[in-house]
C-alpha cells in the first residue's frame, strides 16, 4: 500500500512540474488562445457576483462577493430584464485595464427544468452572415432580443469615452456563458471591437460545427472552462454521427478535474485541443452532476437566496434608475463621476 501511495505522489509531482506557472499559450489558426489561471480566477468572481440578490449592493460594488480579486471594480450599468428574467452588468476594472461584461445564468431553482428542456433543443436559427451556421434560438434571443444587448453597448461606449480604448472581457456562467459568447461575437463582428476576450464557465453548446468554426476565427481569444462531471457542457447533446447537424462546442476548452487517491489529490487544469469537442476532456466523462455546475475554482455560481424575477430596488438607487414600459430597468451612473458610494447598512 505504501509503494502505491509513493507512486501516486510521484505522478502528481510530475504533473505539477509540467504545469508550473499555469499559463499556457497555444496556437490555433495563426492566432493565440491564452489560458491564464490568475485572470480566469478573477473572472469567475465577476461571474459569481452577478448572481447577487441585493441589487443596491451589487450596483455600488459593496456586496459580499464584490471583494477579493474584484476589489475596486466600478459598475457603470446594471441591466435587469424582468420580462425575461435576465441580468448583467458592465463596468471598469482598472487593475486589468479592461471593461468587464458579466451575464447571469439560469437561477438554480429552475435549473433542473432548464436542463431537461436542453435535452430536446434543436438547431433552429440561421446565424446572420454565416452560411450553414445554425444556433440555438433561445440563447441567441436572450442576448440579441432583450434589453441586455442595448444596455451593454451603451455602457461600453460610455466607458470608452472616459477611459479610452480598453480591452473588453466578457464572462458568464451557464446560460450566461452562452449569452457571453454571442456578446463577444457581436462586439467583434458588428462593432469592430478590438481585443475582445470571452471566458465562460459551465457553458452549454450554442451552435453547430459551422458556427463553431466561424466563432473560433472571429473571437479567437475565448476560453470555455468546464468542471469535472458538470452536466450543462454536455447539452444540448452532441451526436458524432450527425457532424453538420448536431450542436458542437467551439474551442478552447479548459477542463478542471481531480486525480489522486485518498489524501493525495491534485487539481488538474487541462487545456484541450482546438476541436471544441476534445474526447480526452469533459467528453471523456459522463455529464451527470448539477453540483459540479454550481461551483468553479471553489467559487459559488448561484443566487444566495431565492427571489422572483419581479425585482424591487432600494430607494437609494432610484436616481440612477431608468425603466421601460415592460418594467425592465437599468441602473446607470456616469463613469466620469466619482465612484458610487451608498449607505448599504
Amino acid at each position: 500500500m505504501g509503494q502505491r501511495r509513493w507512486l501516486i505522489l510521484a505522478v502528481i509531482v510530475c504533473l505539477f512540474a509540467s504545469s508550473c506557472g499555469r499559463e499556457l499559450q497555444l496556437k490555433h489558426n495563426d492566432k493565440h488562445t491564452v489560458y491564464n489561471h490568475t485572470l480566469v480566477k478573477t473572472l469567475v468572481e465577476y461571474a459569481s457576483a452577478v448572481y447577487m440578490s441585493d441589487l443596491t449592493e451589487l450596483f455600488s460594488w459593496t456586496c459580499s462577493r464584490c471583494d477579493g480579486l474584484t476589489k475596486g471594480f466600478e459598475v457603470i450599468e446594471l441591466i435587469v430584464d424582468v420580462q425575461h428574467c435576465l441580468q448583467g452588468y458592465v463596468g471598469v476594472a482598472k487593475d486589468l485595464k479592461a471593461i468587464i461584461v458579466a451575464l447571469r445564468g439560469t437561477q438554480e431553482h429552475s435549473l433542473q427544468n432548464w436542463i431537461e428542456d436542453l435535452y430536446w433543443k434543436q438547431l433552429d436559427l440561421n446565424y446572420p452572415g454565416m452560411p450553414d451556421a445554425m444556433v440555438h434560438h433561445g440563447f441567441f434571443s436572450a442576448y440579441h432580443n432583450t434589453t441586455i444587448r442595448p444596455g451593454i453597448l451603451t455602457a461600453i461606449k460610455e466607458a470608452k469615452e472616459i477611459y479610452g480604448d480598453l480591452d473588453i472581457m466578457v464572462t458568464g456562467h451557464s446560460m450566461g456563458g452562452a449569452m457571453a459568447a454571442f456578446c463577444g461575437l457581436d462586439l467583434s463582428v458588428n462593432h469592430e471591437a478590438q481585443n475582445v476576450q470571452v471566458v465562460t464557465f459551465g457553458q452549454p453548446r450554442v451552435g453547430n460545427a459551422a458556427f463553431a468554426s466561424y466563432y473560433s476565427q472571429l473571437v479567437p481569444n475565448t476560453i470555455r472552462v468546464t468542471n469535472e462531471h458538470d452536466i450543462v457542457p454536455h447539452l444540448p447533446p452532441y451526436y458524432s454521427y450527425f457532424p453538420q447537424k448536431t450542436y458542437h462546442h467551439f474551442p478552447r476548452e479548459v477542463w478542471l478535474y481531480e486525480i489522486g487517491w485518498g489524501s493525495l489529490v491534485y487539481r488538474v487544469e487541462k487545456v484541450c485541443d482546438n476541436s471544441g469537442e476534445d474526447p480526452t476532456c469533459s467528453r471523456s466523462v459522463t455529464g451527470n452532476s448539477i453540483s459540479d455546475h454550481l461551483v468553479y475554482y471553489g467559487v459559488e455560481l448561484k443566487c444566495e437566496t431565492w427571489r422572483s424575477c419581479g425585482i424591487m430596488t432600494d430607494p437609494r438607487v432610484e436616481d440612477y434608475r431608468k425603466t421601460d414600459i415592460q418594467g425592465n430597468f437599468i441602473l446607470s451612473r456616469n463613469p466620469a463621476a466619482p465612484v458610487l458610494r451608498l449607505n448599504t447598512h
